[in-house]
């Protein structure tokens, strides 16, 4: 009884895969006709029925990708508009009339140079400004009696706070000390001809045209002592009185 039994299990064995694979055929060859049905063509070999970038994953062969193009390519339709040249701009106009600042010099102020009674032994320079413009004093004024070889000192408590400016018609001063008044001084002389140069920007730079005031017909008597101030807005304060 038991070799009997033990024949069925054998034949049984056989038999169901048999039947399992003659389903999954027909199931297949059902899944197959119904595509070829849908796109109207009939069987397809595998490549053709698939696009590229599919295939590759069907067949595990990486997707080709196009070679890069050796022709330049040729310009776009329309060019990108070349930007416009920059104008070029006039250049600014100098301010005219009193808005513009020039020096004070020989050529745009009227100079004189006039001896006082007091302080003793002083002499008062007056700048007045003939221009149409405002100019500046600046530092103090450079003083050269004849054909003096030393330039006189100017005293360095007298600067002032701000740079003289003086608006067309005013006037600006200084103050000489000619002579020390206890006859301390050395080299007394008399000089006849006065040159008054004026400072730029920086001092001792050229500030342009040098003045030569008149003198009194007897001259001016100077010693060592000679000093000068620096420009001052007012008489008083250039004669320190």
């Amino acid at each position: 009884m038991h070799a009997f039994h033990g024949t069925p299990l054998v034949r049984t064995s056989r038999t169901h895969p048999l039947r399992r694979f003659a389903g999954v055929a027909a199931a297949s060859l059902f899944v197959l006709s119904l595509t070829a049905c849908q796109d109207g063509t009939g069987f397809k070999d595998g490549g053709e029925a698939t696009a590229s970038g599919s295939a590759g994953v069907a067949t595990g062969e990486p997707a080709t990708t196009a070679a890069p193009s050796t022709v330049p390519s040729t310009a776009p339709a329309s060019a990108p508009a070349t930007a416009p040249a920059p104008k070029s701009s006039a250049a600014p106009s100098a301010p005219s009339g009193g808005g513009e600042r020039v020096l004070c010099n020989g050529s745009t102020t009227r100079v004189t140079a006039q001896p006082v009674s007091r302080p003793l032994n002083h002499m008062l320079i007056t700048v007045k400004n003939t221009g149409s413009k405002t100019c500046d004093l600046t530092y103090h004024p450079v003083l050269r009696f004849d054909e003096m070889q030393w330039v006189p000192a100017a005293r360095p408590e007298t600067r002032p706070q701000a740079v003289v400016s003086l608006a067309p018609g005013e006037s600006g001063y200084a103050g000489v000390l000619l002579s020390a008044a206890d006859g301390s001084g050395e080299g007394g002389t008399t000089g006849h001809r006065l040159t008054i140069a004026f400072q730029g920007r920086t001092p001792l730079s050229d500030g342009g045209a040098s003045a030569t005031p008149d003198l009194p017909a007897a001259g001016v008597a100077y010693d060592s002592s000679l000093t000068v101030t620096y420009w001052q807005r007012g008489s008083a304060d250039a004669l320190g009185s």
